[in-house]
């Protein structure tokens, strides 16, 4: 019985450890600013003591994972920094890799939810004072980042595709002088520590393009919310991509209409567009938002079952899955769809 007392205290005791080095966001001292330098020839773990010094983090080792898994190694760059406390590990990360702005104007933190697709960023720039509309005018150009930036990432979107599923969504700090060029290049930038090399060779060993993979994650991520989900739904289009099948997506409904709806009618359903998987098998002919990375990594990753069918309850959220049509249906009716 001690025994197993004993084995349920270092239980928690390692829950809470973790618990501990998972954090990364300080909940005091919000009206106080922070003057950081980081030196040139500083390995991490000098720059994780510092900030852990100045309590704009929990952990150092939690910064130093962080640091890796998100391909920012070699990104931290030297110079003087003013922060305040309860930025988030990433937020920190963006402002560092950004570099050292001394002497500039003041920055504007804007968020970017996952989904938000290419006009909702403009809109929400220009909100915030920003060029929205060249923002857009810049997206239509893919091409222009892969000769002045080398971003061969982008080699892959279809001919006279814009960039629309490749603006990362996340929280930025863009300075107020920033122009839209620089807006989408940070954004660019993001996308291709998030998309790593090993997720590249991943995607190449599939013999699939990131192209595709964006297409695929960009209806996965506007289907269904949660990482599990997303991977069992991913599974079922891959089912529905091979076997000749059309993804029949509300989600791709709602990019041709311009419009969420609980219910789509079957007039909709037989609107003339390319991005109407209803009529159109296969994947549409390019993005339809700007995925996050779960749903991209349930793209790459899907979970296989045997599951043919799913909806989503509209007032709980809730995925709910079937095997046969009879079945879907039957879900369609308890759910009012």
């Amino acid at each position: 019985m001690y025994k197993k007392i004993g084995i349920i205290i270092i239980g928690i005791a390692i829950i809470s450890i973790i618990l501990f080095l998972l954090s990364d966001k300080r909940e005091d001292g919000e009206n106080n600013v922070v003057n950081l330098e980081i030196k040139k020839g500083e390995n991490i773990w000098n720059t994780a003591s510092h900030l852990k010094k100045e309590g704009l983090i929990e952990s150092k080792i939690y910064f130093v994972w962080y640091v890796y898994k998100n391909n920012y190694k070699g990104e931290i760059k030297a110079g003087k920094y003013i922060l305040i406390p309860n930025l988030t590990i990433p937020e920190i990360m963006m402002i560092l890799a950004e570099g050292d702005k001394s002497g500039e104007k003041e920055s504007k933190k804007i968020t970017f939810p996952e989904g938000f697709s290419l006009k909702q960023m403009a809109e929400r720039l220009a909100e915030n004072g920003f060029d929205g509309d060249k923002f857009l005018e810049l997206s239509k150009t893919p091409q222009y980042f892969v000769d002045k930036y080398q971003m061969e990432f982008l080699t892959s979107i279809s001919a006279g595709k814009d960039l629309e599923g490749y603006l990362f969504p996340d929280t930025y700090f863009f300075f107020i002088d920033a122009s839209a060029e620089d807006i989408a290049k940070k954004m660019l930038e993001n996308f291709e520590r998030k998309i790593s090399v090993d997720l590249q060779n991943e995607i190449k060993k599939q013999n699939k393009s990131i192209f595709e993979i964006i297409t695929m994650a960009s209806i996965i991520e506007k289907e269904v919310a949660t990482p599990e989900d997303k991977k069992v739904v991913s599974g079922i289009f891959y089912n529905r991509l091979n076997s000749g099948q059309a993804f029949q997506s509300c989600a791709t409904l709602a990019f041709v209409l311009g419009e969420n709806k609980k219910q789509y009618s079957y007039e909709d359903t037989q609107i003339l567009s390319p991005y109407n998987t209803y009529l159109n098998p296969g994947l549409p002919p390019g993005p339809i938002a700007n995925p996050g990375l779960d749903s991209i990594l349930a793209a790459i990753y899907p979970t296989k079952t045997n599951y043919n069918y799913f909806l989503s309850n509209t007032e709980t959220g809730q995925t709910i899955f079937s095997v046969t049509l009879e079945e879907h249906n039957l879900n369609k009716d308890k759910n009012g769809l």
